[in-house]
């Protein structure tokens, strides 16, 4: 699901790593915001502007609303879900942060205070890409000493859990021959080996024709030998039910504001999930959810991407508000309408093809609010439901989220990524001639059409690819989407210019997945990251496979430095449709030996010396390499009888203030959910 382009509506310039306090922006109205709020480490805290919500309706706006406050509620959730003692570190050191009376401009509480906004954007105290745990550079004495003067409850087993680098190292552990459960740091399992969920998951599976997703919604845990599943729901003793009873409050106030019948249908059937946690409501709601095509608001609200489960089946929570953008969403119709002729042309094998494509929705919209596994960090391209039996039966909704991915575009022009890596003027031409648009028609056709193309076969589920499943399905994805933007068709439909347009996609893909991507990769470690690792496959797969005698595209050495230089871009396609038909294959048929051997062979192993060349190239630049946002703020205006007459939209928070509010107002979970 989560990719990164360009589209609509931000100006940016980087604000430095000084106090918070200063970082704050003092803008009120769209029309003077400061967009950039932050910087710290690798990280860029960006503002996004959300166009055309003043010109909503009364009950656009509040649904939006109650919307918004049901996606905050779940904050808490994935903090707890990315590791067991998340909570507990990010309300001690928000204490300490509040409470701390010394000096606030030395050099220990700068480094603690940098410590702390990471915290706040990776959701706990994991690199949010990367997965390593990071540690405070503050010193252990200094943090204990602040923490007793300020009067703040400190334990020695929270200080093991914040400076020692042993103790749970990474979040999400994918390294072949280890227990993926005991070497990740997620909470997502207790008390188990990877055997003994495996045997679990097989035990339980649901292999009826609209089958349960078992254990997308609940946690796994270890009791007096016995392994016991326990839900997240409000009912009984339901896992995370305090924080879902203040999710499923705003989702009733949100009912009544629906646009439509269809859309009260779902609003009601995700009450209903909550509060129960039974899956076959949950199947109930996504299939309303995806015939739900009138209505212009829409959300996605909880247990969805499975990303940050080792084993790729429990959700994580996540939430995005938005409305659709009605004049940018023709491009993403027009592919939609002709989903079946690139499903009949594809390279891959007429039996993997799906016979009908059916229910293949497509739209481009406004974010306009982020929670959950959304923020700060968030996917610019949306394609849900994940369930492969209801894109078969019922399709799929496919967004590009405009008002994003402009801004990230934004933030990327004359950073002197393209002066410092592309091989000539001629790269460097195509980028900036196609590279916006490019961008939006790679996630398009990967959102649109990428992933409810093919299909798999009688007997095979999501689980038979098990750890790799989530990079393969993205590397099929990406693959559908290159193979495609060079095509005649895609000139003939009006979605691209002319035949040239592509080509600079194609150079940035392999440049991105076999050399620059590894710029965010600590010196020394391995890709870990399932996007990641969908690039540095394609990649590396293809410059493997060239042309021995004329390779289509090869790295060479110029000056001492290695480049990409692409000789034949029609002959990198046809390279991209054979790496398409073998990962359909795999993919279609869940063929776990391959896909350990193309995900080893290809996708995880970095070549130190090449690795140090870019690092070292990369850090002149300046740049900050990941990027996330603050969240506008939205206030109601209530009239005599209660209900709400108007929603203001205000763009004057800063990173800290909003974080430090969404833990005071928005936090309802205990420090640890044993």
């Amino acid at each position: 699901m989560k990719q990164l382009t360009c589209l609509l509506v931000a100006a940016l310039t980087l604000v430095g790593c000084g106090n918070m306090r200063r970082g704050h922006v003092e803008t009120v109205g769209p029309e003077d915001i400061e967009y950039n709020v932050d910087r710290f480490y690798d990280l860029a805290i960006l503002r996004y502007r959300v166009p055309d919500f003043e010109n909503l309706s009364t009950q656009q706006k509040a649904l939006i609303y109650y919307l918004s406050e049901a996606a905050l509620w779940g904050r808490d959730i994935l903090y707890d879900q990315n590791g067991r003692y998340n909570l507990r570190v990010r309300r001690t050191c928000e204490a300490l942060y509040n409470q701390y009376e010394g000096d606030r401009e030395s050099e220990q509480f700068q480094l603690f205070e940098k410590y702390l906004k990471r915290v706040w954007f990776s959701n706990g105290i994991h690199h949010h890409y990367a997965e390593d745990k990071f540690l405070p550079e503050c010193t252990e004495q200094w943090f204990r000493t602040a923490c007793e003067q300020s009067g703040v409850a400190l334990t020695d087993e929270l200080v093991r859990v914040l400076f020692d680098p042993t103790v749970l190292p990474k979040k999400v552990c994918q390294d072949a021959g280890k227990d993926l459960l005991q070497a990740s740091a997620c909470n997502y399992y207790e008390g188990l080996t990877q055997r003994e969920a495996e045997d679990w998951y097989e035990q339980h599976k649901d292999t009826s024709d609209e089958p349960r997703w078992i254990g997308l919604n609940s946690k796994l845990v270890k009791r007096d030998g016995q392994v016991v599943e326990r839900v997240y729901r409000t009912e009984g003793d339901g896992l995370y039910r305090e924080a879902l009873q203040h999710v499923v409050e705003n989702l009733e106030k949100a009912l009544q504001y629906a646009e439509t019948d269809e859309q009260r249908l779902v609003l009601q059937k995700l009450i209903a999930f909550n509060r129960t946690g039974d899956l076959t409501t949950f199947n109930e709601y996504a299939i309303a959810w995806v015939r739900d095509l009138n209505s212009r608001v829409d959300f996605v609200n909880g247990f969805t991407e499975v990303y940050g489960d080792p084993l790729g089946i429990t959700g994580a929570w996540e939430s995005m508000v938005n409305f659709r953008d009605e004049v940018a969403t023709d491009r993403t119709r027009t592919l939609s309408a002709n989903a079946q002729w690139f499903e009949d042309n594809s390279p891959t094998d007429k039996k993997y093809k799906k016979k009908e494509c059916r229910g293949v929705t497509a739209k481009v919209i406004t974010a306009a609010m982020l929670g959950g596994d959304c923020y700060p960090a968030t996917p610019i391209g949306i394609n849900l439901p994940n369930a492969n039996w209801i894109r078969k039966n019922y399709g799929s909704k496919s967004v590009t989220i405009a008002n994003l991915t402009e801004a990230y575009y934004l933030a990327s022009q004359g950073d002197g990524m393209n002066e410092e890596f592309y091989l000539s003027d001629e790269e460097r031409r195509l980028a900036k001639e196609y590279g916006a648009l490019m961008s939006d028609v790679h996630v398009d056709l990967h959102e649109c059409l990428g992933h409810g193309s093919g299909q798999l076969m009688p007997g095979v589920t999501k689980d038979n690819l098990r750890e790799h499943g989530s990079t393969l399905e993205e590397a099929r994805a990406d693959l559908f989407s290159l193979y495609y933007m060079a095509d005649p068709k895609l000139v003939e439909l009006g979605i691209v210019p002319d035949e040239e347009a592509y080509k600079t996609q194609y150079y940035h893909q392999l440049l991105n997945g076999a050399m620059t991507q590894l710029v965010r990769v600590e010196l020394g470690k391995n890709i870990e990251e399932s996007h990641m690792r969908d690039r540095a496959l394609i990649a590396r797969w293809v410059l493997a496979h060239v042309d021995s005698v004329r390779p289509e595209a090869e790295i060479i050495v110029r000056d001492g430095k290695h480049y990409l230089r692409v000789n034949d871009y029609q002959g990198v396609r046809r390279l991209f449709g054979q790496l398409l038909a073998i990962v359909q294959e795999v993919v279609s048929t869940g063929d776990y030996a391959r896909a350990c051997q193309l995900v080893e062979d290809y996708a995880v192993q970095v070549d130190p010396a090449l690795h140090k060349e870019l690092l070292d190239r990369y850090q002149p630049l300046g740049i900050a390499p990941y990027k996330g946002f603050v969240n506008p703020v939205y206030q109601p205006v209530f009239d005599a009888d209660g209900k709400i007459k108007d929603v203001l939209i205000r763009y004057d928070e800063g990173y800290a203030e909003q974080h430090l509010r969404y833990s005071r107002d928005y936090s309802a979970l205990p420090d640890i959910n044993d």
